[in-house]
């Protein structure tokens, strides 16, 4: 075989080399996110407040999953006068989070959140559910979304 012709196999063999890593790093440029910054962000001081149920449909103790518009949301009930509400978005990797006994769980990669402060008790999630303002006015549960 010529001398131009191993030049010429070489040239081929690092281009491919290059092209394959390039493509990698891109395919890889989106894995690994924590998601946090795919999380709902907070409302504006101005939302406005939406009944989302009635607060004899949230016993004191239950969680819920509800939507408002677009938004899906994760509720608790911690007492007759307190509702806690966080974005039911999984701040590992977007997957929706959903209530169960005791806690919010996360079915894709098993993070486990608070039930009251959407604070993170197992990961991988390194970030807590983003809050939004709820409040148990008259009958009703409402939120800020």
């Amino acid at each position: 075989m010529s001398r131009t012709c191993w030049a010429r196999r070489r040239f081929l063999h690092a281009a491919a080399l290059s092209t394959a890593a390039g493509a990698g790093a891109v395919a890889l440029s989106g894995c690994g996110s924590t998601g946090s910054e795919e999380a709902d962000p907070s409302p504006p001081p101005d939302a406005p407040w939406t009944e989302v149920m009635p607060s004899a449909e949230l016993p004191v103790g239950s969680s819920r999953a509800v939507s408002v518009g677009e938004t899906e949301l994760l509720l608790h009930r911690s007492s007759e006068t307190e509702v806690h509400a966080f974005s039911a978005v999984c701040t590992h990797q977007g997957c929706a989070v959903a209530a169960e006994e005791g806690r919010f769980a996360c079915p894709c990669h098993g993070s486990m959140f608070n039930l009251e402060t959407g604070a993170v008790e197992a990961g991988p999630a390194e970030d807590p559910l983003p809050r939004r303002p709820a409040e148990i006015s008259a009958d009703a549960v409402r939120v800020q979304a």
